[in-house]
């Protein structure tokens, strides 16, 4: 059998999967394998069987790179033994500690472990703790467990905090030589509430194009912050800006890719501040075509900073009292909505996807907790920006292929063939009367979606669309933009928070100087390259070609250079979402903690083989109805229709489907919410022979367990207080009960071995 290298990816069940460094499908460890390796482990493995359907399952030979980040978890006090439990339960092993390891850690407190021995067949690892975080219930306490957990870079270097000091407070005359003065343009900037720094400003007047005697279209000023100008290749800002490679954002609290100085500071355009810029200046037609355009640096000076709220409200009434508080600049707020509306038409023009989905934003009170949970409400003002700033992305990517520079392109592509068969055959069991070809476009999904926005069942038409598509990624070889309808789209708008962004801006500046910007080979960006997975589709034809195209082999370090800075940008963004993602769950969970026993009604949000997930009305948080729990009956899962239906009743669930739910469970180490399903009758009775206890005993349970834990948490304080000597009892293999671990323990959601 063959074998191949990877990094471990642990399941919380105990087994794990080692990602391939070739791209090809992962392998399943069983959990004795397990045993000997942890969670994001470099490992080597040999195949040593296929299961029935084709997928390999290995044994590891050899571990070629321990990870050496440290691991979060709670320090705990059991039978004599410290103890860390992993917040992470991907690693699936508990990390002992020496007692002259806990450094000046509690019992229960959260804390950071350095590996001093690594796992074997018959021990577990060892560790001592670096660093102590502080209590599980301190405000903040999540978004410091995430960013240490998703190893998100959250300080600064010394060299950085030193160059950024003497960076200056305002722009000096000296920053303005060279550059276009745009500070008599009325450029404002539009954005949330809360928002803190302020990427970019828009202006828009109307304009002739071509020899007419009228405006027949409109100038659009799109003014981005012009960070390059003060991060440069080599420095300490740059190299941390690299490896954070974007902002992340949580509720409260934001983890900047550049120091506050520069990126609420001197880079943010805030109102009424000379700023530099640089500027992409569009030739607009009625038909919402870009007819031309030009880059140049600039000087702007913001005039007003707008809200989208606001910018609504004088949009809908521009009699209206926030319209007589901005009358001056009212005019240019409906040219800029009247570019909108031709840019839209071409949007719908070119058959790009457009899904209308529900965000929410969490609302915490001053100790981090949620207070409530509230919908993000699109208004023309949102689209407003949204297409003007696709307008500039769109140039500086024609920019850029025009002159033939590398350079980091925002690829989307379309569905594999795996997924778009599956569409086609859920599109066919629905009897629409639509599908997709076999060599889809943006236009075929576009259109599906609009015939089915009025269906009960859109929700899950929509559902079906958005997976079927890939996920859209940073790279140098340009496969065009699948979801927007772009042969060729890069991101220039957000340098503030974004690295690929200001390696755009370095890009397009060097070629106004008619010059070449070289990207330098660092560590971070050779190495990444090696993380990757190969490209398929469209981008697999353009690297073929690029291979054809091949400049002599001295370029070749750098073409690797663009390569790992494109995956090391797209895995730090998905590794940003997952950290945003993980907090918001854990503050949902603790938020529904307080819930327990009390009934909402909500709508199918996913159905699946194991039983539906559901959205609260009102609340906007998502929990799973397992399959157990919708009744004394058999429910068979049909892939191809994505529904669950009964055998004996024929009930159906499906996407969208209302329901009315008792929340029973909340796992918050698991940041998992689980509801019963209520029926007219009552609960719906399970489809076990035991009767399970009520969600009021579940929540009697989970007092108790808190209870025990504060009492055990008590005495073992006590205990090694008094230096109470005690006889070291090795533990078990699960060393940690549900009294220590503060929740109910509850029984596997999936039965069978999960597949990723």
């Amino acid at each position: 059998m063959s074998e191949v290298d990877g990094i471990v990816q642990g399941h919380r069940d105990g087994h794990g999967f080692v990602q391939r460094s070739d791209g090809e499908s992962d392998i399943y460890l069983a959990p004795q394998e397990m045993r000997t390796v942890l969670h994001r482990d470099r490992v080597r493995v040999r195949v040593i069987r296929y299961d029935r359907k084709g997928r390999p399952e290995g044994r590891v030979l050899e571990i070629l790179e321990r990870k050496k980040a440290p691991i979060i978890g709670r320090l705990l006090h059991e039978s004599g033994i410290w103890l860390v439990a992993p917040e992470d339960k991907r690693y699936g092993q508990d990390i002992m500690i020496p007692k002259n390891g806990i450094a000046s850690a509690v019992v229960g407190q959260v804390v950071a472990v350095e590996l001093t021995e690594p796992p074997s067949m018959h021990s577990q690892p060892l560790g001592r703790v670096t660093e102590v975080l502080g209590e599980i219930d301190d405000p903040g306490m999540e978004i410091e467990i995430a960013v240490r957990k998703y190893e998100v870079p959250h300080r600064f270097s010394a060299e950085t905090l030193a160059q950024t000091s003497k960076l200056p407070e305002k722009v000096r005359p000296v920053d303005k030589k060279n550059r276009i003065d745009l500070t008599d343009v009325a450029l404002v900037t539009i954005d949330g509430e809360d928002a803190r720094d302020f990427d970019d400003a828009v202006y828009c007047e109307p304009a002739k194009i071509g020899r007419v005697k009228q405006a027949n279209g409109w100038r659009l000023i799109v003014a981005i912050a012009d960070v390059s100008h003060y991060v440069k290749p080599g420095e300490a800002l740059d190299d941390d800006a690299y490896e954070r490679a974007t902002s992340v954002y949580f509720p409260r609290r934001v983890i900047p890719m550049l120091p506050e100085k520069l990126s609420n500071g001197l880079c943010s355009l805030n109102p009424n501040e000379d700023r530099l810029a640089m500027v992409c200046d569009m030739l607009v037609d009625a038909a919402g075509e870009i007819h031309a355009y030009q880059f140049f640096p600039a000087v702007i000076n913001s005039q007003a900073r707008f809200t989208y709220t606001e910018v609504a409200a004088i949009l809908a009434n521009t009699r209206g009292p926030e319209a007589h508080r901005r009358e001056t600049l009212v005019p240019h707020l409906l040219h800029l909505h009247e570019v909108y509306r031709a840019l839209l038409r071409a949007r719908a023009t070119r058959g790009a996807v457009d899904f209308e989905t529900t965000e929410t934003q969490i609302v915490c009170d001053e100790n981090g907790r949620i207070e409530k949970i509230v919908p993000r409400t699109r208004n023309d003002a949102h689209r407003l920006i949204e297409e003007s700033m696709l307008a500039a992305n769109v140039c500086s990517a024609d920019f850029i292929q025009g002159h033939k520079h590398p350079s980091l392109y925002r690829v989307h592509e379309g569905p594999t063939p795996e997924k778009k068969t599956v569409l086609q055959t859920y599109l066919r069991a629905l009897g629409l009367g639509l599908s997709i070809s076999d060599d889809p476009k943006p236009a075929e999904f576009q259109a599906v979606a609009a015939a089915t926005k009025d269906r009960p069942d859109a929700m899950q038409i929509h559902s079906m669309l958005l997976r079927s598509m890939q996920q859209a990624i940073y790279t140098p070889l340009n496969s065009g933009h699948f979801g927007l309808a772009y042969p060729a789209y890069t991101h220039f708008t957000s340098p503030i928070r974004r690295y690929p962004d200001l390696l755009v801006h370095r890009v397009i500046k060097a070629l106004l100087g008619q010059k070449k910007y070289h990207l330098q080979v660092t560590e971070l960006a050779t190495s990444a390259v090696h993380t990757r997975k190969p490209p398929k589709g469209a981008a697999a034809k353009a690297a073929a070609q690029a291979q054809l195209n091949a400049p002599p082999k001295a370029q070749t370090a750098e073409a690797m250079a663009w390569e790992g800075a494109g995956a090391h940008c797209s895995a730090n963004e998905r590794r940003a979402d997952e950290a945003s993602r993980d907090v918001e769950a854990w503050l949902k969970c603790k938020f529904m903690r307080e819930h327990l026993g009390e009934e909402y009604g909500g709508a199918v949000s996913a159905v699946t083989s194991f039983g539906l997930f559901v959205t609260l009305d009102d609340l906007y948080v998502e929990g799973l109805v397992h399959i157990t729990e919708l009744g004394g009956e058999y429910f068979r899962f049909d892939e191809a229709r994505q529904d669950l239906r009964g055998e004996r009743t024929g009930v159906r669930y499906v996407v969208g489907s209302r329901v009315r739910v008792q929340v029973s469970r909340v796992d918050l180490d698991g940041r998992k919410i689980d509801f019963r399903l209520v029926t007219e009758s009552g609960l719906a009775p399970r489809s076990t022979r035991d009767k399970a206890s009520s969600a009021i005993d579940e929540l009697n349970a989970v007092k108790e367990a808190d209870r025990g834990q504060k009492l055990a948490t008590k005495k073992a304080a006590n205990k090694v207080a008094a230096g109470a000597r005690m006889t070291p009892k090795a533990p078990a293999t699960d060393a940690l009960d549900a009294a220590a671990r503060n929740q109910v323990v509850r029984g596997e959601r999936k039965s069978k071995r999960t597949r990723r």
